[in-house]
């Protein structure tokens, strides 16, 4: 096959057309970096642009964040494309009003200095060892989460302006003690109740039904017995996971691979270097600040002095230990330029305004031994035989799948698999297996379903393909009365012994609001034991509701319990009583809510005052 590609390749027809179409590529890009086209931005608030990359990255930090919270639930939640695309609208949402406050914040004249930067940085606890700050870890983290020294900076500031707006806005709030006390009062009330249960399973138990009962309710919901189209599948499947399983490396061949891939197993090599940054453009100053050090001033004085990097500073300067693929890309050309330990830099130009840079050390790459990296080679020699394997093998399959369309025994002998079978299943009850969109849609397919022929090979994970065909298929079908007569009996009755409960309920509250005490023994029911009610009960909303007692008198309602039974309710008493202890929490809960919807308002209004477009960041 690839000696037929390469055939083509060389031929002046494919040439030509490759040509025209690398051509459309040039002047599709060219086009669109001079009409400025929208593609790398995800929003438009105002002046200012949402970068697509700063999307997505906010966007998998907190989809990381959710799913170290909730696992799994997370995980079935993301196979709904509705519910991504609306998690991914919500991260944006929260991106349009952080640059709605930092607009608005401007608008004001909010400003915070460099030392207010500098104070918040050296308190965070990721940053500090033995609750000092760590220069080292500082720089660590910086990497890891994709940030320079300089722009991790500007993004505290952003935050730190932000913040000012959103203590300004909601610090005004407060509550008064009369609210608190009557906030108080509702939330601590209870209510004295008794209750009898109707238990919705015994009123079930007691139902007699009719066959002309039985037959209506079945004629009435046919959507209840409809078995829907099934189908018998039969399947082969092959995936690399699977193929790793007859895979074996013994030791002479890992010590092969390592030595004709020894870079693989070695560290990048590493420089600690400290540097002064001034911001801007400011060349004169950082001019001024480079002819010190050449006339023999001490680099981490200056640095501690004149450099505008808050966070290396106070510490000299030094960013520690630097890898390539890590710095400014200007920066870490003129880092990996020095060879000497002590050798100084020039000014350098990045993004962030000049640099002088100091190489302190070398650290050079070094090889890990051959007995602490022999398991990680032999697992990737196994995982690279089976996808080699994966592929010859997809590749026999999709040929022999195809050319011997009427069965799978060809195509199954043809990859050594076994052919799996299925009983009648359909969309709701299929294997995990059958359940992707590809795969159900092939099933399905008049190809396949009605005309017994093989699918073509289809993949469900990457690596994983499967073939399918339909040996046998039946049409959605309302079941017969007989074959469901159970499930029939079973839910009239529970219908027809809700109904029976409620009316019940209704009866004996109407007696007894009338006065008719003797109702509870002519249905064999008494109330239970006084029980106290708060507003965390069950009851809750239905005794919360009922009118007060007065004079003495009880009040009576019905209520469905959270299981289906129906309770009776007597209500004997409203308790007032409260105590102060828990007002302090109270009156900061009503700060915070009054402040949050302060803060909600003046979001909303920036949104109505402001033009904001999104664009399509749906995945």
């Amino acid at each position: 096959m690839m000696d037929r590609l390469r055939e083509g390749v060389n031929s002046i027809a494919v040439k030509i057309i490759l040509s025209l179409i690398i051509l459309s590529f040039v002047f599709a890009g060219v086009g669109s970096y001079i009409v400025g086209g929208t593609n790398n931005v995800a929003a438009q608030v105002g002046n200012v642009e949402i970068s697509r990359g700063d999307f997505e990255q906010a966007y998998q930090n907190e989809r990381n964040r959710m799913q170290a919270q909730l696992g799994d639930y997370f995980s079935n939640l993301l196979a709904d494309q509705n519910y991504v695309e609306s998690f991914r609208k919500s991260v944006l949402d929260r991106m349009v009003d952080d640059a709605l406050l930092e607009q608005h914040a401007q608008t004001l004249g909010l400003r915070v200095g460099d030392a207010q930067v500098r104070e918040l940085m050296l308190a965070m606890p990721q940053f500090q060892v033995d609750g000092k700050f760590d220069s080292e870890v500082y720089q660590a983290g910086l990497r890891r989460a994709g940030f320079s020294p300089e722009s991790f900076a500007q993004y505290l500031r952003r935050q730190l302006v932000r913040n000012q707006l959103v203590s300004a806005t909601q610090a005004s709030d407060f509550s008064l003690p009369g609210e608190v006390n009557a906030q108080s009062k509702l939330i601590m009330q209870t209510r004295e109740v008794k209750t009898i249960t109707l238990a919705l399973a015994d009123f079930a138990q007691k139902v007699e039904l009719s066959e002309d009962e039985i037959s209506e309710y079945y004629t009435q919901n046919p959507d209840r017995y409809t078995r829907p189209e099934q189908v018998k599948v039969a399947y082969i499947e092959l995936s690399a996971e699977a193929l790793k399983q007859g895979i074996t490396i013994d030791d002479a061949q890992a010590q092969a691979y390592y030595q004709a891939n020894l870079d693989k197993f070695s560290s990048e090599e590493q420089r600690e270097v400290s540097h002064i940054l001034v911001q801007g453009d400011d060349q004169a100053k950082a001019q001024a600040i480079l002819d010190e050090l050449n006339a023999g001033a001490d680099f981490a004085t200056l640095a501690e002095e004149k450099s505008d990097d808050l966070g290396s500073s106070d510490v000299g300067g030094s960013l520690g230990l630097i890898e390539r693929g890590t710095m400014d890309p200007m920066f870490e050309e003129a880092a990996f330029a020095l060879k000497n330990p002590g050798d100084v830099t020039g000014l350098v130009k990045s993004d962030f305004g000049y640099h002088i840079i100091k190489l302190d050390a070398l650290k050079d790459a070094v090889a890990k031994p051959f007995a602490d990296v022999v398991a990680t080679i032999k697992q990737e020699m196994r995982d690279q035989q089976a996808v080699d394997q994966y592929y010859e093998l997809q590749s026999e399959l999709e040929k022999v799948a195809f050319e011997y369309p009427d069965s799978l025994d060809d195509a199954a002998n043809a990859i050594n698999a076994t052919i799996q079978t299925t009983d009648f299943i359909s969309q709701v009850d299929a294997p995990e297996l059958l359940k992707s969109q590809a795969v159900i849609q092939a099933i399905l397919s008049p190809e396949v379903k009605d005309d017994g022929l093989n699918s073509e090979v289809i993949e469900v994970a990457p690596e994983h393909v499967i073939v399918v065909r339909v040996e046998d298929a039946r049409d959605e079908t309302v079941l017969p009365l007989e074959d469901v007569r159970e499930q029939v009996v079973a839910q009239l009755s529970k219908v027809k012994g809700e109904q029976n409960a409620i009316e019940l309920a209704e009866t004996i509250v109407a007696e007894l609001k009338a006065g008719n005490q003797a109702v509870l023994a002519e249905n064999g029911l008494a109330f239970g034991d006084v029980e106290n009610v708060d507003r965390g009960s069950h009851l809750a909303d239905v005794v919360f509701a009922m009118t007060k007692p007065v004079d003495g008198k009880v009040e009576y309602a019905q209520a469905k319990v959270f299981n289906g039974d129906v309770a009776v309710v007597e209500l004997l008493s409203v308790s007032d009583m409260f105590t102060t202890q828990y007002n302090d929490q109270i009156a900061e809960q009503m700060i915070q809510m009054n402040a949050q919807q302060d803060l909600s308002g003046l979001i909303s209004i920036l949104r109505k005052t402001t033009d904001i477009e999104y664009f399509d960041v749906a995945q």
